[in-house]
């Protein structure tokens, strides 16, 4: 068995344990139940009871590795571990029952992605990652689409809620982007944007300024399936700055051909 497995095993736990929570309480929520955070930027009651279901699963089992969850202080313990938790990526979705949010945890370990879950309760798919040993959609291990030209496939991105002063470079990427490709769409959850490009559904994706529980588990997956996941210049960089771009090997370079020149000395 890996040495990772048992880390994952927890993760997959504790992802279905805020899911449930998530799946329990949709379409339920009252106004007092929901708390501005920031402009554009939202959290919900059912955002903390996920992630104390989470936590407690994952700390139960793992007491000393380090936390950095979304709704959580960061909490600082053994260097070689660290989770990255999202207990509910997609709340704005959540919250106008549109069906597109997950539960998305990953562990970096020894300073490398080396497992991640991503939880959809409403579809009730379950992705899964292990470093060195693939990706999976519901136990079906998952590819990367085989498109190779970017005027055939459809990509996904999301808007700079959280750095609104970038948004007219990027949306002058959108518009570039949007002007050489087959179609573009915006769910409004990275993490299952990433995990849709890891099974094929999606043959790329690009956004800035994300945070490190928004993309770990979704990275891991797609280069898991045998895509490629960089920020915006080719660099492996993407949990630090936040700028990803993601897709099979093609398009993932065709992606970066086309953005790269429109960022570089902007952000």
């Amino acid at each position: 068995m890996n040495a990772l497995q048992g880390y994952l095993d927890t993760a997959v736990k504790a992802a279905l344990s805020g899911g449930a929570i998530l799946q329990k309480n949709y379409g339920k929520l009252s106004r007092g139940q929901v708390h501005a955070k920031g402009h554009h930027d939202w959290v919900t009651d059912v955002d903390h009871a996920s992630e104390k279901a989470v936590l407690g699963i994952i700390t139960k089992k793992y007491p000393k590795h380090a936390i950095m969850a979304e709704e959580s202080a960061p909490k600082a313990a053994m260097e070689e571990c660290q989770w990255l938790i999202d207990p509910l990526d997609g709340t704005i979705n959540y919250l106008h029952g549109f069906p597109m949010f997950c539960v998305s945890i990953a562990l970096v370990y020894e300073g490398q992605l080396a497992a991640g879950v991503i939880y959809d309760p409403f579809k009730k798919e379950l992705f899964t990652a292990l470093r060195g040993s693939g990706a999976y959609l519901n136990k079906k291990r998952l590819k990367v689409s085989g498109r190779k030209h970017l005027e055939e496939s459809l990509l996904a991105t999301g808007f700079p809620f959280r750095a609104q002063d970038k948004l007219d470079v990027y949306l002058q990427s959108f518009k570039t982007v949007f002007l050489k490709t087959g179609s573009i769409r915006r769910p409004g959850s990275a993490a299952l944007d990433l995990a849709y490009v890891a099974c094929g559904r999606l043959d790329g994706f690009w956004e800035m300024s994300l945070q490190p529980w928004d993309i770990g588990a979704g990275a891991l997956m797609i280069t898991e399936a045998g895509g490629k996941v960089t920020n915006f210049f080719g660099k492996e960089t993407f949990l630090r700055d936040g700028h990803v771009a993601s897709g099979s090997p093609l398009i993932h370079k065709q992606l970066l051909e086309t953005i790269s020149p429109i960022f570089r000395g902007k952000i």
